[in-house]
């Protein structure tokens, strides 16, 4: 599945991953390949990139939003540091 990841500044992720694991405003979630289309607010927390099943990238994220459509996830953030 493709990942972008947006802040107001710039592009902060962009390419293909196994699934991503985001921190919406009542719990964690998770987005793997081919799921199904939904729009979900996010809340402050800390986003995993999941590259594969073994190699793991995390972000501090501010509120945001998420969208799924057509097996790619676009999430846009206020603000996001890498960890």
């Amino acid at each position: 599945m493709k990942l972008e990841i947006l802040t107001p500044e710039k592009k902060l992720y962009s390419g293909d991953v196994y699934g991503v694991m985001l921190p919406g405003i009542s719990g964690l979630f998770e987005i793997l390949d081919k799921h199904a289309p939904m729009v979900s607010a996010l809340g402050k927390g800390t986003l995993k990139i999941l590259k594969d099943k073994k190699d793991v990238e995390l972000y501090s994220i501010q509120s945001g939003f998420v969208e799924v459509l057509n097996n790619k996830a676009t999430v846009l953030v206020e603000g996001a540091t890498a960890l």
